[in-house]
């Protein structure tokens, strides 16, 4: 029996979950033109949010999921409120913000660590059950991956495209300035901006979460894959990046093919490299 259709289911989950960081990493940077680090702690805060409120308070996993994002969304908030929109007044520079970022994913990851300890977690089952497509096989939760990827790359590219936010979006990362001049409160923009950046973090964060499991640290890979992903695409292009998350999906998966499977970080990286010598714009420049 051929390997082959298994590579492409591995490759569409893998992509899928990277395309949902991408997402709302590339849409946080075309507006705020940094590299937001604790977008990946982010993640880690929607499926902790999961964990904490369906098995520790025994909420329904529907309702525990609904307020994960919410809180998840809520400290992404925060974290401009507090520090980058402070930053940005003070024209801080591009690499500094990166610098408080991470320092804010240090922090925040720590936090995780002390109330929930260092150890592996999983989450209640949200679906059971597999189905066989084409020779390959995915689980009932893999299915409701791809399947929200999908629904959540549609309706961000309806925000973004046909409506009123979504062009004060696209003016605010043409140029800040001008956008102000016109009256759109920049800031105010950014922050919603966060507000969705980090629902779709937590998305990434629940879906591995259901799929895997859990860790404090889960959000440093999963924001290395997605800022990978983000650069294939083309950085600042908010839907090239999941072109690149499925491309570094299948990359990975077809790379291992013969291979050891702890090659494939490596080859991940590898392909990185190849873009930003030979394409460093990213299949995609930022319109």
């Amino acid at each position: 029996m051929s390997i082959v259709p298994q590579l492409v289911a591995n490759s569409l989950i893998a992509g899928s979950l990277y395309a949902l960081v991408a997402l709302g990493f590339n849409l946080i940077f075309s507006t705020t033109k940094f590299f937001n680090i604790t977008h990946g702690v982010i993640s880690a805060i929607g499926g902790y949010g999961v964990f904490y409120f369906a098995k520790k308070l025994g909420w329904g996993v529907p309702v525990s999921i609904l307020a994960a994002i919410a809180i998840a969304a809520f400290v992404g908030w925060l974290t401009d409120y507090f520090v980058f929109r402070k930053m940005r007044a003070k024209k801080s520079s591009s690499m500094i913000m990166l610098v408080a970022s991470l320092g804010l994913f240090t922090a925040i990851q720590a936090v995780i660590a002390i109330f929930f300890s260092s150890q592996f977690q999983t989450l209640p089952a949200l679906v059971t059950g597999r189905v066989e497509i084409f020779g390959a096989i995915f689980t009932s939760i893999q299915i409701v991956i791809l399947a929200t990827t999908v629904v959540i790359t549609l309706g961000l590219a309806f925000i973004i495209k046909k409506t009123k936010f979504g062009k004060a979006v696209q003016a605010v990362s043409d140029d800040v300035e001008v956008a102000q001049i016109v009256g759109i409160k920049s800031d105010v923009i950014i922050g919603r901006v966060f507000i969705i950046g980090s629902a779709i973090a937590a998305v990434a964060g629940i879906a591995i979460g259901f799929d895997t499991g859990i860790e404090p640290t889960m959000g440093m890979s999963l924001l290395l894959k997605g800022v990978i992903a983000s650069i294939i695409g083309g950085v600042g292009n908010v839907f090239g990046g999941v072109l690149g998350a499925f491309l570094l999906g299948f990359v990975e998966n077809f790379g291992i093919w013969k291979i050891s499977g702890e090659w494939k970080d490596a080859i991940a990286f590898g392909l990185l490299i190849v873009f930003l010598i030979f394409r460093p714009q990213g299949m995609f420049k930022k319109k």
